[in-house]
Formats: structure tokens, sequence, C-alpha cells
């Protein structure tokens, strides 16, 4: 059985250059695995689904090293733990020299190659991982010193937001003309409302 496994780091990211690859090689949609998360971790919901339904036999593809994880030593547990555990071969399809296939039957140059060059990969997977996380906080700390703020912006209520609070109350405004009128959203308004009242009693 051919099964094929997808992965990109968030649901914002698109997968289908990953899902084509697999398509070319007739994998079934329903024998590809997708996963929309981290590769810090092998605690993946469809990863571990595809795990079970390995057996001895199998093969296995993925795209590139690091689409498997971006974790060094978890890349390496997981490899053996489906090449020589289960007996699964894989192939990733970007770096054709890891081929696990035909490596059982005494090819010991080319397992050494394969264990060689899967350490480098999966190492420079862990480096790569760790060099976006440092580069994004440097750029996160560099924006704040220039005074860029993050999240979403508070809104304030206008100058009268007090008098059209009180001609609401009164019944002399309709409650979506005063969301209008502040330019507020219903939860806004209710969270700015409060504010306004613990404001008052101070």
């Amino acid at each position: 059985m051919e099964y094929g496994y997808v992965r990109v780091s968030s649901k914002e990211q698109n997968e289908d250059r990953q899902i084509i690859a697999m398509n070319e090689l007739r994998i079934p949609n329903e024998q590809i695995f997708i996963d929309k998360q981290s590769g810090k971790e092998f605690n993946r919901k469809n990863y571990l689904v595809m795990l079970s339904k390995l057996q001895v036999g199998d093969l296995l593809y993925i795209l590139s090293i690091d689409r498997l994880g971006r974790n060094y030593d978890e890349i390496l547990i997981q490899w053996r733990l489906i090449t020589q555990e289960k007996e699964v071969d894989i192939v990733v399809i970007d770096m054709p020299i890891l081929d696990t296939r035909g490596r059982h039957k005494g090819d010991l140059m080319g397992k050494v190659v394969t264990d060689v060059v899967l350490q480098l990969l999966s190492f420079a997977a862990q480096k790569e991982y760790e060099s976006i996380h440092i580069r994004q906080a440097q750029g996160i700390a560099a924006a704040r010193a220039k005074g860029v703020k993050f999240g979403r912006p508070i809104i304030t209520p206008p100058e009268n937001f007090g008098n059209l609070v009180k001609q609401w109350e009164r019944g002399e405004l309709p409650f979506m003309d005063l969301l209008a009128k502040t330019e507020l959203k219903e939860a806004t308004f209710y969270r700015r409302l409060r504010e306004y009242r613990v404001a008052k009693k101070k």
C-alpha cells in the first residue's frame, strides 16, 4: 500500500504543491494524510492516524524532509520507527537519495549514505525552524522599538459618547442610531459602555 504525508505549518498555508506531487504518483486521496500544524513535534492527529495504518511492506511518500518535521531528534526517531520497527519504506520526493527501497538487502553503503544525508537534512530543517522564529522575534522587537503596535487596534468611542448614551437611556435615540453615531459594533459598544459606567463611579 502506498501513502502520502502532507504538512503545512498553519491553516493559512497552502498545501497544493505537496498534493500535486502525491497526485502525480497516483496515490489515492484517501491514502494521503494532511496536517496543518507545526513541525516542531509529532503529536499530530492525521500523522498518528497514518502511523496506525502503516504495515510491513508499505511505502510512504513525503515531498521533503521538513514536511515530516523540524525537530532533529524526533525526525530521526520517527524515521527509524517507520523504516525499522514498522518495516515501511520512505521516499523523499525532492531528495531521491532518501529512498529506502532496496536498502534492506545488504546495501550497506546505500544505508550509510541515506543515514548521513538524513541527519544533515534533519539538522538543517531544525536550524531553519529556529532561524525563522529568531527572525520573527527580532522583527517584532525592531517594529516595537519604532512604535509599531501589534494586535487589534483599540476602538475608542467618540467624545460625545456620554451624551449619546444618555439620549439612548432616555429613549430619545434608537439603539441602531446610537451604534451608527458611535461607529461601534454592538459588542464593542457594550464594552465601552461598561468602561464608561465604571469610570463615572470613580
